[in-house]
């Protein structure tokens, strides 16, 4: 612990940016954070990062990648044993429509972690818009990890973020072949379709697709996704809630 971190750990003395941190990890997490650095990391979108002494830029990619991992692993082993006689294919459904990037911007927006991320505006494209808040998402779980412990970060996802927020019967009920759907439906209407990805960004381990969707050569709908396999079920998702196909 360095001479600031240990005068404010035993004096209270926070900045007006800290106190706000702070308060939102005790309504979100439910306890005070023991190194406020570390949420205040996760909410530094690379935007806005500046390079440090050691020459490395100061943002939320590395606790993004770290809480993306411990996500998947808890979400997968909550999973396996609430279904225990479910097959492989069923869990990694279930558990794609819980951890995807659409899923974990609304989550983020709910417990009212959007409002604290910090980002330039100029800087974003719709495309990272999209994975914005859900990235800041994974960031926070690997703040919480490192401030935490493995333990209690799972119980921390498990109790106040899976249970609280996601309803598992509606997400099994619900669960589609969205772009299987839109195809057939095309060829009952003998019409023409085709997906296209139109952008990539992004690092190659967290790569963003963006996927257009065309009927008759008309746009319908576009897709995002960290596959383009995702981004294509994002596009035809889309298009059968606008043409009222489901």
């Amino acid at each position: 612990m360095n001479l600031i971190k240990y005068f404010r750990y035993w004096t209270g003395y926070y900045s007006k940016k800290d106190k706000e941190i702070i308060r939102a990890v005790r309504t979100i997490v439910g306890t005070t954070p023991l190194n406020v650095e570390l949420y205040k990391l996760a909410m530094k979108h690379t935007s806005i990062a500046k390079v440090n002494e050691k020459g490395l830029k100061e943002s939320n990619e590395r606790l993004e990648y770290l809480g993306d991992a411990i996500l998947g692993a808890v979400v997968a082993e909550y999973l396996f044993k609430k279904y225990p006689y479910k097959e492989e294919g069923f869990l990694t459904e279930i558990r794609s429509r819980i951890v995807n990037r659409e899923s974990l911007n609304r989550l983020a927006n709910k417990i009212g972690l959007s409002t604290l991320v910090e980002f330039d505006g100029k800087k974003k494209s719709s495309a990272t818009h999209k994975s914005l808040f859900g990235d800041a998402l994974e960031a926070f779980i690997g703040a919480v990890y490192l401030d935490k412990g493995f333990k209690f970060c799972k119980t921390f996802i498990i109790r106040k973020l899976i249970i609280p927020h996601y309803d598992l019967t509606e997400i099994i009920e619900t669960t589609n072949n969205f772009k299987s759907t839109i195809i057939e439906w095309c060829q009952k209407y003998n019409r023409q379709i085709n997906f296209s990805v139109i952008e990539e960004v992004g690092a190659k381990h967290k790569k963003q697709f963006k996927v257009k969707l065309t009927i008759d050569n008309e746009d319908v709908s576009e897709g995002f996704g960290l596959s383009k396999k995702k981004a294509e079920q994002d596009a035809a998702r889309k298009a059968c809630e606008f043409l009222g196909v489901i």
